[in-house]
C-alpha cells in the first residue's frame, strides 16, 4: 500500500471509526478488498492500535474526576524507563502514560470517581513504587477539547443586527 492512500485511510478512521469498510472504498476511490486488505495490514503492523469511542464522561458521570499526575523517576540500569513504563500502564486506573522530556519523566492520565479514589492511587499505588521520586497531581477543572473535538460548543452571537 502506498504511502498516501495509507495516510488517507488512517485520517479517514482517525476521525469516524464508524466508517464502514464499503464508505472507506468510496471515499478512496478503491474497492473493499483494497480497504480490508489495507486494515489488516496496519492492524498487523500495530499501527492501527484499536478503535474506540470519544466519550465525554462528565456529562454521563459529572462527579468523576481526571487528574495528570506528573512522575519523577529513577531509571532502572539496563532498562531506562521500559520497565517502570511497564509496571504502571498495567494498573486499570491509568488511562494514557507518556514518557516525556522537561521537568518530570512520566505524565500519567487518570479518571476516576472523585478526588479521593485519585488521592488513594496516588499514594498507594505510584509514589509508593520505589523508583518514583516525587508526584506532581494536576486535576482537569474544564476539558475543552480532547483528540480534536471539541467538548463546548461555541456560543451563538445574539446580538441584533441593527441596519441604519
Amino acid at each position: 500500500m502506498n504511502k498516501e492512500f495509507q495516510m488517507k485511510l488512517l485520517s479517514l478512521i482517525e476521525r469516524d471509526s464508524k466508517l464502514s469498510v464499503e464508505e472507506l472504498a468510496d471515499l478512496l476511490c478503491c474497492d473493499t478488498n483494497t480497504v480490508n486488505h489495507a486494515l489488516s495490514e496496519l492492524e498487523n503492523q500495530q499501527i492501527i492500535c484499536g478503535y474506540h469511542t470519544l466519550i465525554n464522561w462528565d456529562k454521563v458521570d459529572p462527579d468523576s474526576v481526571t487528574a495528570m499526575v506528573e512522575l519523577r523517576v529513577t531509571p532502572q540500569s539496563g532498562n531506562g524507563y521500559n520497565q517502570i513504563a511497564e509496571i504502571i500502564y498495567q494498573y486499570p486506573e491509568v488511562e494514557s502514560l507518556y514518557l516525556m522530556s522537561g521537568g518530570y519523566d512520566f505524565l500519567v492520565m487518570l479518571r476516576e470517581k472523585n478526588l479521593k479514589a485519585i488521592s488513594m492511587f496516588v499514594s498507594e499505588k505510584l509514589a509508593a513504587l520505589e523508583e518514583v521520586q516525587s508526584t506532581t497531581t494536576h486535576f482537569t477543572l474544564v476539558k475543552y477539547k480532547e483528540q480534536g473535538f471539541p467538548y463546548v460548543m461555541p456560543k451563538k452571537d445574539r446580538r441584533m443586527v441593527v441596519t441604519p
